[in-house]
């Protein structure tokens, strides 16, 4: 990899905007019937250069099909996404697929997304055959500073999936998303299918990346303390839209939202006096299907603090206490 990139810049302009991105699935319901399933629902946000941000939530509140918008596999349904200024929607072919280099991502699963077929050296030269006019020798060395960057030895240019532990996988399916140098790196749950250990070695891996390249990550996971580590800002979803989002330190020390109070508390703790806590949020009930999704704020049937305005009127995402949160009781809860 050349250190010397394009992607090294520390400008604060944003490299990636979204503008109220939207996704909807149509499907069908019994022998004659359609439903639609509200998996995005009016999403903003931008991250700027060399930052990551974390995406958390619970199962189901759309942090996937948000990866998906962004690595332009799927198109939303309406909305607006910019990659450094350029709207995506409008971009011809060329563009797209010019877009598409400087946008990569790293799965869940390194198993499931590596070719099992193909050796890593096959693998880590696929994305530069497709997308360069490298040369042989060229390609060879690139594959090699790759391999070096996320700590794997040259001597396994040869070898198979198969034949690797799953953190060293992971760093396989890290190579080869890093090896183009993209702008945006999407990384969706890259280590929840590891061993806590080797969870530790991955996420220092992502950041010495992130510092060496300066590379923009948005970093999708249901793990608070691993985006508290490595998150600088933290989007915070539920059924599909965003009800808190800020700096990570000032969300994690003074959660504002209930739901976002609600994830904290539902976080593991040793102390025996921070499980006792009276003071934690504590959910009931199910999360409501995105196929028929409550009227008023998606959250007030579970909220404890629900009055008759939340069932009613769908609150906006507006700056409350130097961030962003969607609650109409926020000012009045900012004590309890």
């Amino acid at each position: 990899m050349n250190v010397v990139s394009a992607f090294t810049q520390t400008s604060s302009t944003p490299v990636l905007v979204a503008e109220h991105l939207t996704k909807h699935y149509r499907i069908r319901r019994g022998l004659f019937g359609h439903g639609v399933v509200k998996a995005l629902n009016d999403v903003s946000f931008s991250l700027e250069a060399g930052k990551t941000l974390a995406v958390v939530g619970e199962s189901g509140c759309g942090k996937s099909t948000l990866a998906r918008q962004l690595t332009m596999i799927e198109t939303p349904t309406s909305g607006r996404l910019l990659i450094d200024g350029c709207d995506v929607a409008q971009a011809d072919r060329a563009q797209r697929a010019a877009l598409r280099r400087r946008v990569q991502i790293v799965f869940q699963n390194p198993f499931a997304s590596l070719n099992p077929r193909k050796t890593v050296e096959a693998t880590l030269a696929e994305p530069l055959i497709v997308n360069t006019s490298l040369n042989t020798q060229q390609r060879a060395a690139r594959i090699e500073a790759a391999m070096q960057a996320v700590g794997l030895r040259s001597e396994y240019r040869k070898r198979y999936p198969h034949m690797f532990s799953g953190g060293q996988r992971q760093r396989i399916a890290i190579a080869r998303a890093m090896i183009l140098e993209p702008d945006i790196a999407v990384a969706d749950e890259p280590v929840s299918a590891l061993d806590v250990s080797i969870q530790a070695q991955i996420l220092n891996l992502f950041m010495d990346l992130q510092e060496r390249f300066g590379t923009s990550y948005v970093f999708i996971t249901h793990n608070l303390a691993v985006a508290r580590h490595i998150a600088h800002t933290v989007m915070v979803m539920y059924l599909g839209g965003i009800v808190e989002f800020g700096d990570t330190k000032a969300l994690f020390e003074r959660p504002r939202h209930p739901y976002t109070r609600a994830l904290m508390s539902a976080a593991p703790m040793i102390r025996t006096t921070e499980r006792m806590d009276e003071r934690k949020t504590r959910l009931e009930g199910e999360l409501p299907s995105p196929l028929n999704l409550p009227g008023g704020c998606a959250f007030h049937q579970r909220c404890p603090h629900a009055v008759e305005r939340c069932r009613s009127e769908v609150p906006p995402l507006r700056n409350v206490a130097q961030r962003r949160i969607a609650c109409h009781r926020v000012e009045d809860l900012s004590d309890t």
